[in-house]
């Protein structure tokens, strides 16, 4: 049965009008986005398909270009209107935090960063950078890859640091893993950035660990 011949009130379209996105399961706002099926599949089932083959809404939407279109009913166009979808709804969110934004809370800086780092499919050391108000002056990704104490280099940090002017940074990274629970190495790499900006008379107000819908401070733990 075509889903136009479902009764109103179970179709997804019609469920999110009435009552709202967060009424919608994953399946269902999928469906919504794919707006079509396949061969065989009604849309809501093809989005049930491709949740189970990827295991999560959100693998769905960290699939790079060659894992989405390899499923079925799905191909570049849709990939191309995924991303554009996924960057609209960040910049939407990040629009309240842009430069010159204060930054007054623990919570307040761990959303930020979520919105910057979450989608991010590799590991990604930042800095953000603050005025002594702690207005934002900049968030600035610096290394990529596997981060380790050796692939963080003080020098690096302290001259953009010092390029703009910045009175207090916090550190923040992700682990695509998903988990947010700091690793030794995590802790060395914060050790080392405090004794190295301390030089310069420049507070670390905190590093922010990001993981799969979960962040983790090191200010709220007690560790700066």
């Amino acid at each position: 049965m075509a889903i136009c011949d479902w009764p109103a009130e179970q179709r997804p379209r019609e469920k999110l009008l009435n009552s709202g996105a967060q009424s919608l399961s994953d399946a269902e706002l999928l469906a919504i986005f794919l707006r079509v099926g396949c061969a065989g599949l009604d849309a809501v089932s093809l989005a049930q398909h491709l949740l189970a083959q990827f295991g999560s809404l959100r693998a769905v939407l960290a699939a790079d270009h060659q894992q989405f279109c390899a499923e079925k009913g799905l191909g570049s166009a849709k990939f191309a209107q995924l991303h554009a979808s996924i960057e609209m709804s960040r910049r939407y969110l990040l629009a309240d935090i842009s430069e010159n934004s204060v930054l007054d809370s623990a919570e307040s800086a761990k959303n930020y960063l979520s919105m910057e780092l979450s989608h991010q499919q590799r590991e990604v050391f930042a800095i953000l950078l603050l005025d002594n108000q702690h207005r934002v002056l900049q968030f600035a990704p610096l290394f990529f890859g596997t981060i380790d104490a050796a692939s963080v280099y003080p020098r690096v940090v302290v001259q953009r640091v010092l390029e703009k002017n910045a009175a207090a940074v916090i550190f923040a990274h992700n682990h695509p893993s998903g988990v947010a629970e700091p690793s030794l190495a995590d802790k060395q790499i914060t050790t080392k950035l405090i004794k190295a900006l301390a030089l310069i008379d420049v507070r670390v107000l905190d590093h922010v660990v990001v993981g799969c819908g979960e962040t983790m401070s090191f200010a709220e733990r007690g560790w700066i």
